[in-house]
């Protein structure tokens, strides 16, 4: 087993392995972020109630609830943003994935001598290469969606 051969199957592990630990992390923060929804609905759902019930009310107090709702419902669009984020990381980390195991066959089949490929082997050649380009052309739309909606932001 060349050497070289180890070293891109180390490093592909190695990728893989860090995917799989964003992956994670992703997955973590989007489940952090449903709880602290669930946190978020029912304090506004409270600030309503007491909006709505306490119409006697300082104005002075009213108002402050109704910042305080106002603030609630800003930090859950923060939230709702920051999750479709993460939604395209998770898109994007698939289709990463995607793209290394297709690199490897493609790799396995470009190894292969000239002379010992069949026409089915140079056929299934072909149909990877163009599935890894079509996994890349993804990649670019959605780094392209990211790039629009920062910029949209700003």
């Amino acid at each position: 087993y060349p050497t070289w051969k180890r070293t891109l199957a180390r490093r592909a592990r190695e990728s893989q392995v860090k995917r799989f630990c964003r992956a994670q992390a992703i997955q973590r923060r989007l489940e952090e972020i449903e709880v602290t929804f669930r946190e978020l609905e029912q304090q506004g759902i409270k600030l309503e109630k007491l909006l709505r019930d306490e119409n006697e009310s300082p104005a002075d107090q009213q108002t402050q609830w109704t910042n305080q709702l106002l603030y609630l419902v800003q930090k859950k669009n923060n939230l709702m943003t920051e999750e479709s984020d993460l939604m395209i990381a998770v898109q994007e980390l698939k289709l990463e994935e995607q793209q290394c195991q297709l690199d490897q066959k493609l790799r396995s089949y470009m190894n292969k001598q000239e002379t010992l490929k069949t026409p089915e082997n140079e056929k299934a050649e072909q149909e990877i290469l163009k599935q890894l380009l079509e996994v890349v052309n993804k990649r670019n739309v959605l780094i392209q969606m990211q790039e629009e909606k920062r910029l949209s932001e700003l």
